[in-house]
């Protein structure tokens, strides 16, 4: 084990770590586009060595632009070296800046590199006597080695002294500059001696030692025994000269002359202001959020978050533009007596808006209980209204129902305007206490997932941390961790008041940030208010109806479940020879490659063979082995998530499954739902459908489930205009037929059922952006036929390929594409150097604008179909669920008939496109006999 003595200099080869860190994942970006992965490579490693090392003097050295000495003595050194990706190029000057705000030294000295810098100082501090720790991921420092340098690389995390560099090369740290002259170096172009590898380098040094010394015993040569040596001293005799080249440039300089002493590298002070403005500026929000932690204040953001057009307004506008310090120093009230509620309360009441939350004791929305209030109607200044803090030694608080009697006329006037932070979740835990809350105007996690939706996550704090530069007070925090973490009302007033303060506060201030760079787009601005607005009551109340479950049914499918992955674990122990953990990576990447030899289709980030589901699934086409280990994963799955968890999930008050519907989370602006997830369970299979049959009607009632027909397809139609498409659509044509027809080049009526599965893959695999060869794979047929299929396809439908090409030069001009109701998408990789993520940014601006534009049709059905239930009397339907293109309802057994075609119809109309909208109903006494 190599020990470090003492504090270390640390000398980090800059240069090196860089393009490793451009290269290796993740391959970040920020909302704007710009490439961010190799600066935080690079200052990840940076601190981690302060972090383990504490050194006093450090500096990170880099290659300074320009031409070196090497270059004077070969012309053709580094010549073959490709142009510096612009995406790399663009983080240096950035990275630059942070490790100077970090108070790390950063050198760049001209007419040598960082390996000659670094090798100059390190020799230095040899001749001092003190222990330098150069970290690099380059072999050539090797050479610089001794008993006072170590070398670390930081992303491996292993250390080289002189007996490190014996181990990994076979040769002592003073005959790697020999070791490196006789291998050459492509990628600099250091000729070296031909058709020598590591290899043979190494045992010529082995045998006779240094390059002089070989030379000097050129007729030993013939003697050692590894391949070539009986012709090795002919060429060495050959290619003398350019042996003695090429050591001269593998050598690094130890004695440049620097502008500097060693004294000049102590680390200083860390500039956390400047540091807070930079991470902001690239979004690493974790380490912004440590530096506020600090004390570090940066201003909001007066510049295009997005990267697209949009702008905040000048300061004093909305008061948009606000310092962090007026933040910290807000005036936060906690209200204890009638005289200030009854002050607030007025306040309140002449508010133009008014931002609010509460607190509570869970997160689950049908079991949290009110513990306070927050509110704010200006930027700096909140209230506080505990209703229910119990800890001993709690001061006497306002009575909870008398605080609500109060409150209720004025929670629930739809004409004072309030704004919140995810207030569907507040709108359900006050609906516990009969207050229905009316007159939400504005969400602000709404307006930055409407603004952007994949510009940063839309909670609070990353969004506070986004939009003003502001760290806000977590729970954790206030409550503590894990298995002693306090609930809201047992933390001590004076913290929890300034928490709930703070989030009515900075919920004001991040709407006074967002909307305005909302209005400067109209379609943003009606999808906030004409869709996801409107939602937020609709998805309130179906959370809290919930869905009835058939709690035996799904503990019998858990034993049948069972039953089948006990056969299948005992099939793959049959066939791999022994039994092992179906479940372990590790097991399964050595039965699957090393002991049976499948082919390796793809690899992890650490370069072990990945035994991924999509790669499974691939394997699984050719080969029994993976297919059982797949089947055996998705029964797996199905069985701990739904039939063993779903009955435990079920409210004892309701005896219903209520799940939780989540606006802000898919980029396309599909509803996704957690607790549990209605949208992972498999219609396509019979064990998810058996699933579906535990969703059951109550007595006296029917599940009814509506859902679109070929949306996606419809919506392509509409976007493309083709000609062929919107014909077959208009004439009510099975459009997998029609285009088998039109690809095929027969009869509608003479179509095959293989043929019309092929059109059908075709249809779908271009709209999810797959390749010639993704669509070879699916039909098992080969990639030539395929692709004539893709090109017959175009040929047919010319209008879709039109489509798809001026949909990839919006999305590459502007960097977003948009829905038909005007959502956008942004692709931040839509530019991106690396071909692979560009080319996935592509298909995603293909498929976006259709995926998006579904997701808007089925919230507007959802919005249609809501407004027509609650304008009747006695309504006979309620809206239990929604899951993709399908809404599922109870209905009255008694008016099924005459409900259905009124659903059918709402939704046909939810949205005008010039092909027919078709919706399709069935019903049941479960869900899946519904569909």
């Amino acid at each position: 084990m190599v020990s470090i003595p003492g504090t270390p200099l640390i000398l980090v080869d800059g240069s090196s770590y860089l393009f490793r860190a451009y290269h290796a994942p993740p391959h970040l970006t920020n909302s704007r586009g710009e490439a961010t992965g190799a600066i935080y490579g690079v200052v990840n490693m940076l601190k981690s060595l302060l972090r383990q090392y504490q050194p006093e003097q450090m500096a990170v050295v880099f290659d300074a632009k320009g031409p070196t000495f090497r270059n004077d003595m070969y012309s053709e050194y580094k010549a073959h070296r490709p142009p510096m990706p612009d995406d790399l190029r663009s983080q240096i000057e950035p990275l630059h800046r942070i490790i100077e705000a970090m108070g790390l030294p950063l050198l760049c000295v001209s007419g040598v590199e960082a390996d000659d810098v670094i090798g100059t100082l390190a020799r230095q501090a040899s001749q001092q006597g003190r222990h330098t720790l150069i970290s690099t991921g380059d072999k050539d420092m090797a050479q610089l080695v001794d008993q006072h340098v170590t070398l670390i690389n930081t992303m491996t995390n292993t250390l080289l002294d002189p007996q490190g560099v014996v181990d990994k090369f076979g040769i002592p740290p003073e005959l790697i500059i020999d070791y490196l002259a006789l291998m050459g170096d492509k990628v600099d172009n250091i000729p070296g001696l031909p058709g020598v590898g590591e290899k043979t380098a190494a045992a010529l040094l082995q045998g006779l030692g240094s390059i002089e010394q070989i030379y000097q015993q050129l007729d030993k040569v013939a003697t050692l025994t590894f391949r070539g040596a009986k012709t090795m001293a002919a060429k060495l005799d050959e290619y003398r000269s350019q042996l003695e080249l090429s050591y001269q440039l593998a050598t690094i300089k130890t004695d440049v002359e620097l502008p500097y002493q060693l004294a000049d590298l102590m680390i200083k002070t860390a500039d956390n202001e400047r540091l807070a403005e930079l991470y902001k500026e690239c979004e690493f929000r974790r380490w912004l959020s440590e530096v506020l932690s600090a004390g570090a204040t940066v201003s909001a953001d007066t510049e295009n978050n997005t990267g697209q057009d949009v702008a905040l307004p000048e300061a004093g506008t909305e008061e948009a533009s606000q310092d962090s310090d007026k933040v910290t120093s807000a005036n936060y009230i906690t209200v204890l007596d009638k005289a200030a509620f009854n002050s607030m309360l007025e306040q309140l009441s002449a508010a133009e808006l008014t931002a609010f939350d509460t607190e509570t004791t869970s997160l689950d929305y049908m079991q949290a209980d009110l513990v306070g209030l927050s509110f704010a109607t200006e930027a700096g200044n909140a209230w506080y209204v505990p209703v229910a803090h119990d800890y001993v030694g709690a001061p006497e608080q306002l009575e909870r129902d008398w605080v609500l009697a109060q409150l209720k006329p004025w929670l629930e006037n739809d004409s004072k305007a309030k704004v919140g932070q995810n207030l569907k979740y507040d709108q359900s835990v006050l609906a516990r206490y009969n207050i229905a809350l009316s007159g939400v105007v504005f969400d602000t996690m709404l307006e930055s997932y409407v603004l952007n939706s994949v510009a940063a996550r839309h909670d609070m704090d990353s969004l506070a941390l986004k939009y003003l530069g502001y760290k806000t007070v977590s729970f954790e925090d206030i409550a503590g961790k894990g298995t002693k973490q306090l609930t809201f009302n047992q933390v001590e007033l004076e913290k929890a008041a300034h928490y709930a303060a703070e989030d009515a506060d900075i919920t004001l201030r991040l709407h006074q940030a967002l909307w305005p760079q909302l209005k400067q787009h109209n379609g943003l601005v009606t999808v906030l208010q004409d869709i996801e607005m409107p939602l937020v009551d609709i998805l309130s109340r179906i959370e809290r109806h919930g869905v009835l479950i058939d709690s035996k049914l799904l503990a019998k499918q858990s034993e049948q479940l069972a039953e089948r992955i006990a056969e299948l674990e005992k099939l793959a122990f049959e066939q791999a020879g022994k039994p092992f953990n179906l479940s372990s990576p590790k097991q399964l990447q050595e039965i699957l490659f090393e002991q049976m030899k499948l082919p390796v289709l793809k690899k992890t980030p650490t370069g072990a063979p990945s035994t991924a589901e999509d790669v499974l699934a691939e394997l699984a086409l050719e080969y029994d082995f993976p297919k059982l280990i797949t089947e055996h994963r998705g029964l797996t799955k199905l069985k701990s998530t739904y039939t063993d968890k779903l009955p435990r999930m079920q409210n004892k008050q309701t005896g219903r499954v209520h799940t939780s519907y989540h606006q802000a989370v898919a980029a396309t602006g599909r509803l996704s739902s957690t607790d549990p997830n209605l949208q992972n369970i498999p219609i396509r299979t019979e064990e998810g459908r058996r699933i579906r049959q535990a969703f059951i009607a109550p007595p006296g009632k029917k599940i009814v489930a509506v859902d679109y027909s070929q949306i996606e397809l419809r919506i392509m139609a509409h976007l493309s205009q083709d000609k062929a498409l919107l014909e077959a659509f208009a004439h009510g044509r099975d459009i997998h037929r029609a285009t088998a027809a039109e690809v095929f080049g027969v009869a509608l009526d003479e179509v095959t059922s293989d043929q019309r599965r092929s059109a059908k893959a075709v249809n779908f695999g271009l709209i999810y952006g797959m390749s010639a060869f993704g669509l070879a794979k699916q039909l098992g047929v080969s990639r030539s036929e395929a692709q004539q299929y893709v090109d017959r396809y175009f040929e047919r439908f010319p209008g879709v390929l039109d489509y798809m090409e001026r949909t990839r030069k919006q999305a590459h001009e502007s960097g977003y594409v948009e829905t038909l109701f005007g959502r956008r998408l942004y692709l931040p990789e839509i530019n991106a150097q690396n071909m692979a993520r560009r080319k996935g940014a592509e298909r995603a601006a293909i498929n976006a604008p259709m995926q998006g534009t579904a997701a808007d049709i089925i919230k507007k059905a959802m919005i249609v179909v809501d407004n027509w239930l609650r304008q009747q009397t006695e309504p006979a339907a309620t809206m239990i669920m929604q899951v993709h293109d399908e809404l599922v309802f109870e209905v009255d057994a008694d008016k099924v008939s005459s409900v259905k075609p009124q659903l059918v119809e709402l939704m046909a109309k939810a949205a005008q496109l010039d092909v027919p909208l078709l919706a399709e109903a069935g019903d049941g006494d479960n869900w899946d006999q519904a569909h």
